[in-house]
């Protein structure tokens, strides 16, 4: 971190709320009418078995910024059981393709349920797998890579993405701002090593000249990178 940057003292118990929750409120208040009850149902799947999903404002997010590029090929580093893949696959259309990967079969199941049940499943291609080793049998480049893996592993993951984004593509990642932990001197990690592998990513990232870089403070973070 840039040794001249002072940052606020903060209860490493706690962490940083980045945007105000009246103000996420408020957001998510102009968007109901992306109500579906498929949608509703996989939300509360993972209210209530703290299974962590991008909310329906950062899901949004992602369908816009798939549509603003046109994206048709897109790569899920870590699909759980389909949230994001809903907003992509609703982005791409007919005749693009989401591939998905997670390590669990379960995740599997539930995300063909209830992509099936929006007519979208048939826009993704899911394998079970390391995401890691689920991208290396792939080939040719994407409009997106969106990485939502461990977070021990973001640096990997961005190093392995990054030539592998056409130009004027995406590489978007979750959680880039980890509970604001990457803004505080003194933090309590939940995975050893997560905090720091997540400063490493963002710093990799706005540091590379092939790309611009932003990050969206909604929710959790959102790092958007466009490959030039």
């Amino acid at each position: 971190m840039d040794n001249n940057i002072q940052f606020p003292v903060v209860d490493e118990t706690v962490g940083l709320i980045p945007v105000n929750p009246a103000i996420e409120a408020y957001m998510r208040s102009l968007v109901a009418h992306t109500d579906h009850l498929i949608l509703i149902e996989m939300e509360e799947f993972a209210r209530l078995r703290d299974f962590p999903i991008v909310n329906r404002l950062v899901g949004i997010f992602l369908e816009t910024q798939a549509k603003m590029i046109n994206a048709k090929r897109i790569f899920e580093f870590g699909s759980g059981f389909g949230y994001s893949a809903y907003w992509f696959a609703k982005a791409v259309g007919a005749d693009g393709c989401v591939m998905c990967s997670d390590a669990d079969a379960a995740n599997r199941e539930r995300a063909e349920k209830y992509l099936t049940a929006v007519d979208l499943w048939q826009r993704t291609e899911f394998r079970v797998g390391l995401a890691q080793d689920v991208f290396a049998q792939t080939d040719d480049l994407f409009d997106i890579c969106y990485n939502d893996v461990d977070k021990e592993a973001y640096p990997e993951i961005w190093r392995m993405a990054k030539n592998r984004i056409r130009s004027g593509g995406l590489y978007i990642a979750d959680n880039a701002l980890w509970h604001g932990r990457v803004a505080m001197e003194n933090y309590t990690d939940v995975v050893l090593g997560s905090t720091e592998a997540i400063v490493e990513h963002n710093r990799l990232i706005f540091d590379d000249s092939e790309f611009d870089a932003f990050i969206n403070p909604i929710r959790d973070g959102v790092i958007v990178a466009r490959k030039k």
